[in-house]
């Protein structure tokens, strides 16, 4: 068997990882790259394979860095089946169209002020490309051994904790197991449930993403109380950009939190991205996946005003006095955050507040690290805005976290391979792994092959 690495190395976008034996050929992940530009500009470069020689793509989660590029690849020829659990395949068919929509949008955007260098400027794919490639998707339960092509050829899902539907995949080939571990959650995250253990494996490709870091002891939940009280005291707006997969509910789960017991002022609260809006429904058809009781499923969809059409979108940033506006994109790469932030990035009373970890390259990061000149939508926008962070509130687990889940391997693999994660973050990871388990791990390069 044979791996080569087409993403998610040395950067947190674009997961892709070919599997080869000597008859088959699968890709784990098929993800878009984000972030910088020439980052960026790899969606657009030939793949090294042709996609009509793929014969499945198996999926560790919903994600658009793991997803995104499947509309693409079904119309340049994959004719396969795409296995993911039942969560994913409900999340993709959100997900998948609605990252197809914004690519049109972009286009249109960079057409209508001309900031393209291509003319016209089109878009990666369509949102009826992604419809398309839905009718390819084959949902299977958690914890099943699935079959394909041959009795060779094995694969089973584990539930991973970080979103509805998240998973680890064992796939065993030939009697080689190799298990990739997607993006693993927080083993005390408020909403999702722990990453089960995998069992023993080969090869193991490990994210990397917190590989450096320790996540903040300090209270999410506190932290935005505060954030939110100074700001409504100044007379400001709150912009939250946040993943619409997992963490727009996380914060929506705190705000009813703080609403119901007083701590925060009732003011208006808008779920501004229709994509978190269905996200949001479908906690509570998956119960099984997270700790929030019926109950608490159900006032996740009662904490804020939904709005669902451009004009409802554009009617926020009109109403006078404070509010919170929950929005995507959660770096800030595109969506209707993008509009918000061009109104609200202005003004000194307001505040935008990061929920998660923000890519190199993306407008989150480079305001977080103070920029005060930002390009949105073809122009350059002031950002006077208090720009802050919550803290502990990523859906990734950190390295301590990550290294109390591979204790639970019963033994050490041949080899680790860290992928999903910035170069130092992965170095890190590395020499924690090395020290603390004394297993062997290695950072690959992109396009790098190994024989497994």
């Amino acid at each position: 068997m044979k791996i080569t690495f087409l993403g998610a190395v040395e950067t947190v976008t674009g997961s892709k990882y070919l599997l080869e034996s000597s008859s088959k050929k699968i890709l784990v992940d098929c993800g878009l790259f984000q972030g910088h530009k020439e980052l960026r500009s790899k969606n657009w470069s030939k793949l090294p394979f042709e996609p009509s020689n793929i014969d499945a793509v198996i999926l560790t989660h919903a994600h658009i860095d793991h997803t995104g590029y499947i509309p693409l690849l079904v119309k340049n020829g994959f004719k396969g089946k795409i296995y993911c659990s039942d969560g994913t395949f409900a999340l993709c068919k959100i997900l998948l169209p609605d990252s197809g929509f914004l690519q049109e949008e972009e286009a249109q955007f960079a057409n209508k002020y001309g900031y393209s260098k291509h003319t016209p400027a089109m878009p990666l794919y369509t949102a009826e490309d992604a419809k398309i490639s839905l009718e390819q998707f084959q949902p299977c339960d958690f914890e099943k051994i699935n079959t394909f092509f041959d009795k060779n050829i094995t694969f089973q899902f584990r539930a991973a904790g970080h979103i509805l539907g998240a998973s680890t995949v064992y796939i065993k080939m030939n009697d080689i197991s190799v298990t990739f571990s997607g993006d693993v959650g927080r083993m005390q995250d408020p909403i999702m449930r722990p990453p089960k253990p995998i069992p023993y494996t080969d090869y193991l490709v490990l994210e990397s993403t917190y590989g450096n870091r320790l996540h903040h002891k300090m209270d999410p939940q506190s932290q935005l109380k505060a954030i939110i009280n100074r700001t409504v005291k100044r007379g400001g707006t709150i912009v939250i950009p946040a993943f619409a997969v997992g963490r727009a509910q996380s914060i929506l789960y705190y705000i009813h939190e703080l609403k119901t017991n007083k701590q925060i002022p009732d003011i208006p609260v808008f779920l501004d991205s229709p994509m978190a809006i269905s996200v949001t429904d479908l906690f509570c058809q998956f119960m099984q996946e997270h700790r929030l009781t019926k109950n608490k499923c159900e006032y996740l969809n009662s904490v804020a005003i939904y709005t669902n059409s451009v004009a409802e979108s554009k009617k926020i940033d009109t109403i006078q006095g404070s509010k919170i506006i929950i929005s995507a994109s959660g770096m800030a790469t595109g969506g209707r955050v993008l509009h918000h932030i061009n109104v609200f990035g202005p003004d000194e009373k307001s505040t935008i507040i990061f929920t998660g970890f923000q890519a190199a390259g993306t407008r989150g990061e480079r305001m977080l690290k103070g920029e005060k000149e930002i390009r949105l939508l073809g122009e350059t926008v002031k950002i006077n805005a208090e720009v802050t962070e919550l803290h502990n509130t990523s859906a990734h687990a950190d390295y301590e976290e990550l290294l109390e889940w591979l204790k639970r391997v019963p033994k050490a693999p041949k080899k680790v391979f860290l992928t999903h994660g910035e170069p130092d973050a992965a170095l890190a990871l590395k020499k924690y792994i090395e020290e603390k388990l004394h297993w062997t791990c290695v950072i690959p390069k992109y396009l790098q092959e190994e024989v497994l």
